[in-house]
């Protein structure tokens, strides 16, 4: 009976799906309104089919160690790709669809604000993979990085006002898409002349820090992690953006400067041509000082840390007070971290040889005292 029960159970089913596929058949009775809709269906699917395969068989193709540019730009077209696909199957069979005239009209605007998007979606992230494509090369946390450190300077202020002007470009044709926007601005023709001069004015700050940052890309007066001395303080370019610049201070304070301020402010900026340094120590001795033993032991601290990169030692006197003499010396680095290190480190090492060795010729005070003459006696 069990079994019985089943057998008719799924008879029926099979029954009713049968019925449903034969009304699926019987389209042309179909209002052109629901066959409409189902022909936007299907072409969303056949989009997204599309794309399935479109990409399974490119992500295969660049799946190699020799296509490193296809798969960044593959990657990065993906997510752009789902919308804009079935888009364009959309938007063709569109004018072929039986829609009332105001429904047509409104799904053919959204279409074309939607291809918009999708447009300036697919530019921005091909542009962000030839950005990633061009950075890959250069390794801006080696050593010696400053030709790492020009190029993603450069890269990165550009792609930056790059993604801008192509989101203000996207953002002006979607607002001309509307009629009403159109009309506003040909009305504004007939006052060209006085609006230009008024947003001149108002935009005049505005333009003058987008010039600064495409003067800074090609001029480069700072990099990326160049080591810049600003306000008195010590840091490194931590970013560059198109209206300010973080710089990264020593004890991990963040200053943030308008970019203006690299073009028209003097600052130090300790790594413009080359990464590599001089640095001094200074010392305040006795006049009785060995000089010439003082700077043999400063080639042996040097010669015995892996800091110094053995282009410059010197060690000369540098001044003689009424108190002291001061002898300077002069040391080299790679760069200016290890610059910093360096000097502390020769600094102490020269300290303690003058205690150790040389004690009695650490700065110190005299007094001279004159016994008292003897008084004048008269004679007889």
């Amino acid at each position: 009976m069990i079994v019985n029960g089943s057998a008719d159970a799924t008879r029926e089913k099979l029954y009713m799906s049968w019925k449903w596929i034969q009304q699926i058949g019987v389209i042309s009775e179909w209002p052109d309104a629901a066959v409409s809709v189902l022909a936007l269906v299907v072409a969303v699917l056949l989009g997204l089919l599309g794309y399935t395969i479109l990409f399974k068989v490119l992500l295969r193709l660049v799946d190699r160690p020799d296509t490193t540019i296809q798969q960044t730009l593959v990657r990065r077209w993906q997510k752009p790709a789902k919308l804009l696909l079935p888009l364009l199957i959309v938007i063709l069979i569109l004018p072929a669809l039986q829609f009332p005239e105001k429904l047509a009209a409104l799904l053919q605007h959204v279409g074309g604000l939607a291809l918009i998007t999708a447009v300036a979606w697919v530019l921005t992230s091909t542009i962000y993979g030839l950005q990633e494509l061009v950075l890959q090369r250069y390794d801006i946390t080696a050593s010696d990085n400053l030709k790492a450190r020009v190029v993603s300077t450069q890269v990165n202020v550009l792609i930056k006002i790059t993604i801008v002007l192509i989101l203000v470009v996207a953002g002006a044709t979607m607002l001309m898409t509307f009629d009403k926007v159109r009309q506003v601005g040909m009305s504004l023709l007939a006052s060209a002349g006085i609006a230009g001069v008024i947003i001149g004015f108002a935009a005049q700050r505005s333009l003058a820090t987008l010039i600064a940052g495409i003067q800074i890309a090609i001029t480069q007066p700072i990099r990326l992690d160049d080591v810049v001395v600003v306000e008195g303080e010590w840091g490194r370019i931590e970013e560059i953006n198109l209206t300010y610049v973080v710089v990264c201070i020593w004890d991990l304070r963040r200053m943030v400067l308008p970019i203006t301020y690299f073009l028209e402010k003097p600052f130090q900026n300790w790594t413009r041509a080359s990464a590599d340094l001089l640095g001094t120590v200074t010392l305040h001795c006795d006049y009785r000082v060995p000089v010439a033993t003082v700077r043999a032991e400063l080639q042996n601290i040097l010669a015995g840390t892996e800091l110094w990169d053995g282009k410059a030692s010197e060690l000369v006197v540098l001044d003689a007070t009424d108190k002291t003499v001061v002898l300077r010396a002069l040391v080299s680095a790679k760069n200016s971290g290890a610059g910093w290190d360096l000097r502390c480190h020769v600094r102490e090492k020269l300290v303690e040889f003058l205690q150790r060795e040389y004690p009695d010729c650490l700065p110190r005070q005299r007094i001279e005292m004159d016994p008292l003459s003897k008084p004048i006696q008269a004679d007889g």
